[in-house]
């Protein structure tokens, strides 16, 4: 069965959670052939890739969104025909959107984008839309906004699609468009992975965001909201990696007949047998932060946290372990922090190897505002650390429980709290025996709930049940050669990549 990866922004160019998991999942099954069909922003990012691609993997195609300035190439007039036109006046006004004329429109014509944003007919279906619902702005400033947020989706409208068995999008948006679009055209399943909400992580990202504001951030939420009703749709099956998650889902419009849980999971044997701590660590308690320092993690909230907790237990030292550079601009104003508070004992490491620094924390911590079901989490219930977390995507299920009696592994917190983030601090700093407890409990939970083999299991058992209702043939893979394969690329992976980056959702 030939199987083809739909992801945006990750795999194969960033280190991450969705990464892994979607490396992890290709190597799980040696037996069938994938293709990676990879959305990133710009032609910058090309063969760009931090992983090492599995001999499984035959093609990797890419897609940019933002490709070359297209307002300058020379422009060709196309107009649509009456029925074409009317589609593209269901996208923007959201009206029963006609996707199928979309699709064979954007693949069918030699369609210039340069020539289709600046024409008359784009141009009628935004002043319609505007008279209808934004006219109190100026008109010039919204036509130059439609055309920024249009013209990564025809770029995705207008790809050429390769040909697979089965499509399997790792979030609905772009990757749920590519993937509606190619069972559209190429028949075969879809089925769709996401690891977070995608429009709800998307609308968060424009709220916060400075580069757009006011009624242009309603725009770009109800495009993505339009994708992703688009991808629930078509998909033959969504999965979700908790309940709440698969009732946002729902509530969003896929029916629930199609939804599936499907939890995360690690390799605890990864995590076993870690260095402990060294010399420099006597008489510290030490607070491992894995993440990337971004606003979406909330790292002034932990820093300003510590500093009052560091007060009351001046044994504390934060480990804050991941890269910088996604957000430099915030990461400054991180480290403005620490040297106008005079936070001591906080340690910037950048990207390491986690495996490395587990063993030596006596728990970790996450303020993020945002998440999905984080793999930090399973990964220092492995290493046996109790972990403190905000109430955000699954982490108090995680932390407490949903499926099981064995107790709290950790603390939960609000989310953009000082006051409750420093106390879980002093809380488990002050309890030793506590914090071995709950490193046992969230050990025993992963062990339980959360190992790798168990969603290996889970996608080999719908793989295999979408190969046999198409009739096509499924090859059973040796899974003890799979088992050492991952095993031997885990190990060489260490060598090779760090992977401390905190968006291992």
């Amino acid at each position: 069965m030939r199987i083809c990866i739909v992801a945006e922004g990750c795999y194969p160019y960033v280190v991450g959670g969705v990464s892994s998991w979607i490396h992890s999942l290709i190597r799980s099954f040696p037996g069938q052939e994938f293709v990676i069909l990879a959305i990133v922003s710009d032609r910058s990012m090309r063969g760009k890739y931090v992983y090492e691609l599995p001999s499984n993997v035959t093609e990797v195609h890419e897609i940019y969104l933002n490709d070359s300035d297209w307002s300058k190439k020379r422009m060709r007039k196309h107009r649509m025909n009456k029925k074409e036109y009317h589609a593209l006046r269901s996208l923007l006004l959201g009206q029963k959107i006609e996707w199928e004329v979309l699709f064979d429109f954007f693949q069918k014509r030699q369609v210039s984008l340069n020539g289709m944003l600046m024409g008359r007919d784009f141009l009628d279906a935004v002043t319609e839309f505007y008279q209808l619902n934004y006219s109190q702005v100026v008109f010039t400033d919204f036509l130059w906004m439609m055309r920024s947020i249009y013209l990564p989706l025809f770029t995705v409208l207008q790809t050429e699609l390769p040909k697979a068995d089965l499509y399997h999008c790792i979030c609905t948006g772009y990757a749920g468009v590519l993937g509606s679009m190619a069972k559209y055209f190429h028949g075969g399943r879809l089925t769709i992975s996401e690891h977070g909400i995608y429009t709800r992580e998307r609308e968060e990202e424009l709220i916060m965001a400075k580069w757009v504001k006011g009624i242009y951030t309603n725009i770009w939420i109800e495009q993505f909201y339009k994708m992703s009703s688009l991808a629930y749709e078509r998909a033959d099956m969504v999965t979700s990696l908790y309940e709440h998650a698969r009732g946002l889902q729902v509530e969003l419009g896929c029916p629930m007949e199609k939804t599936m849980i499907v939890p995360n999971g690690v390799r605890v044997e990864d995590f076993q047998n870690l260095p402990g701590k060294k010399e420099e660590d006597q008489g510290k308690i030490n607070i491992g932060a894995v993440l990337r320092v971004t606003p979406v993690k909330d790292v002034m909230t932990l820093l300003q946290a510590f500093s009052f907790a560091k007060v009351q237990e001046p044994a504390l030292k934060l480990w804050i372990m991941g890269t910088w550079e996604e957000d430099s601009e915030y990461a400054q104003e991180c480290f403005d922090l620490v040297r106008t508070m005079g936070i001591r004992d906080v340690e910037f490491t950048g990207n390491v190897d986690m495996h490395e620094y587990y063993g030596r924390m006596d728990m970790t911590i996450l303020t993020s505002i945002s998440e999905g079901q984080p793999l930090v989490i399973l990964e220092s219930f492995a290493a046996h650390k109790p972990v403190i977390a905000t109430n955000v995507g699954n982490c108090r299920g995680l932390l407490l429980g949903e499926r099981d009696d064995y107790g709290p592994a950790g603390i939960v917190t609000r989310i953009m709290n000082v006051e409750d983030t420093a106390y879980a601090m002093t809380t488990l700093a002050g309890n030793e025996e506590m914090r071995i407890q709950m490193g046992e409990n969230g050990y025993q939970r992963v062990m339980a709930l959360y190992q790798l083999s168990h969603l290996q299991d889970a996608y080999r058992s719908l793989y295999k049940d979408f190969a046999e209702s198409m009739q096509l043939p499924w090859k059973e893979d040796d899974q003890d050669q799979a088992s050492q394969d991952e095993a031997d690329w885990n190990e060489a992976e260490k060598e090779r990549q760090p992977d401390a980056d905190g968006g291992r959702n």
